[in-house]
């Protein structure tokens, strides 16, 4: 794997776990639930910006920055646009080509948020920068124990290949006058023969 593509699913797994618990920990709060499609929205958005920050080694100060940053950038966008929730008319709508901010459901202005609301996202925030961390370590832990499990495998190598012995050569000498008489010794013509 590149270090590109190591940053960036470092970044879509930081992004991902970062706004799903920030969404949690807002509805733990006292917030409403946000709607499925504006979580998935937003960490989609802040995974370039999470890429940035994240960086290809470990940190735990690279992760909870990045962590920080993807929880109060999901509060914030949840702020501006007004709370979209899910509302059981959107559910029960059907078929959908497209979809409107105005159909994520009721958009009333939010209060600033309260001292339980702050206090679950802090927790929300430790609880995922100490999942983040363990499951990294984790999961490298997984990564050197299959290498080395491999590595202990011993090679099967197959026995010596002999070479077959070399072809005889089947040709039989003309010598039966019915087919040395039709051989035509035709050469050049005589002027070319110089």
């Amino acid at each position: 794997m590149t270090s590109r593509q190591l940053r960036l699913m470092r970044a879509v797994v930081v992004s991902a776990a970062a706004t799903l618990i920030a969404a949690v920990s807002h509805t733990i709060g006292g917030g409403a639930a946000p709607h499925p499609l504006l979580i998935l929205a937003v960490s989609a958005l802040i995974t370039p910006l999470s890429a940035l920050v994240i960086g290809v080694r470990r940190s735990r100060v690279r992760t909870a920055a990045t962590v920080l940053f993807a929880q109060a950038a999901f509060h914030v966008v949840f702020q501006m646009l007004g709370a979209p929730t899910v509302d059981a008319a959107i559910a029960s709508r059907g078929h959908a080509h497209h979809l409107e901010l105005s159909q994520l459901g009721a958009v009333s202005a939010l209060p600033a948020p309260s001292l339980t609301m702050l206090g679950a996202h802090f927790v929300a925030a430790a609880l995922t920068m100490f999942l983040l961390w363990h499951a990294e370590s984790l999961l490298q832990s997984i990564v050197d124990w299959v290498q080395a499990l491999l590595r202990s495998v011993p090679t099967l190598t197959p026995p010596d290949h002999h070479r077959p012995s070399r072809l005889v050569s089947t040709l039989v000498p003309l010598t039966d006058a019915a087919l040395t008489a039709g051989v035509s010794r035709r050469g050049p013509p005589a002027l070319l023969r110089g």
